[in-house]
């Protein structure tokens, strides 16, 4: 399966520019191209306590709308990231998105420092169906946190997509992170980070495709790069042949798993 990783920098607050950065990555993808995952909040950049009401978009705006047919057109799937508005709060949202649709919207549930005060932090960690995988989602501070991804697995996630907006000097923190995620829960985690500067940060690039081994299978630099990779997806049994982290385990998170519409399933966390 080849998988792209878009690393971009971008423009906090310009939605009209990273749009059109977003579908020039679409139009380059080759044409046998499964899945092209963008960085963190990629169609908004990052948002401030004073302009989030106005750049935040519903899943159905304009902003995702203008992916989902670009990525109809190109017959790929796409993750991005953007500043969701919902029922007057305002979430770090991902949503995977197919030819056929939204299959899967995540909502960051781990804020960094300058999440807070801006967004609302997600309560549900989901996977769905997608290309004959179980696939879930996390966003960049998630994978810092072991439960996340475990909650996935326990979903019996194949692939992670991250959507990163990591910056110096913590790019080394998330390429242990999230080599540690997949080879913990045997599964492909496949890292798209923002490069450049904006408000002061350096982006640290680096992103990343892990095997379910926990070996590196490629990797990007600091500049803007789209990288395309291939997974071996027979590398998945392989991982889980002998032994299954998941299935040896004694401890188990504090949460319900439940399976909604189209097969979607979530892991609610308890309070």
């Amino acid at each position: 399966m080849i998988v792209e990783l878009a690393q971009l920098p971008g423009v906090d607050g310009d939605i009209p520019a990273n749009t059109a950065s977003a579908l020039d990555a679409i139009a380059r993808c080759g044409p046998d191209t499964r899945l092209l995952v963008f960085p963190e909040t990629t169609l908004s950049g990052f948002p401030t306590a004073d302009n989030i009401a106005a750049l935040a978009q519903p899943i159905a705006g304009p902003a995702i709308s203008t992916i989902q047919q670009a990525a109809r057109e190109k017959n790929i799937s796409v993750a991005i990231g953007f500043a969701e508005s919902h029922e007057g709060r305002f979430y770090n949202t991902t949503v995977l998105l197919t030819p056929q649709g939204v299959a899967l919207a995540y909502r960051k549930t781990h804020l960094w420092a300058s999440d807070h005060g801006i967004f609302t932090p997600g309560d549900a960690l989901v996977s769905c169906e997608w290309e004959g995988l179980r696939v879930g989602i996390l966003i960049c501070y998630d994978i810092e946190f072991p439960e996340t991804a475990r909650a996935l697995a326990q979903q019996e996630v194949d692939l992670l997509i991250v959507t990163n907006g990591n910056m110096d000097p913590y790019g080394p923190v998330h390429r242990t992170a999230i080599t540690a995620r997949a080879m913990e829960n045997q599964l492909f985690a496949v890292m798209t980070n923002r490069c450049g500067s904006g408000d002061g940060l350096q982006f640290a690039g680096e992103s990343a495709v892990i095997n379910p081994f926990g070996q590196l299978v490629a990797s990007c630099g600091r500049d803007p790069q789209q990288l395309r990779v291939a997974l071996d997806l027979k590398q998945l049994e392989a991982s889980r042949r002998d032994y299954r982290y998941l299935h040896d385990r004694r401890i188990t998170l504090a949460g319900d798993i439940s399976t909604g519409e189209h097969g979607q399933r979530s892991f609610r966390i308890k309070h």
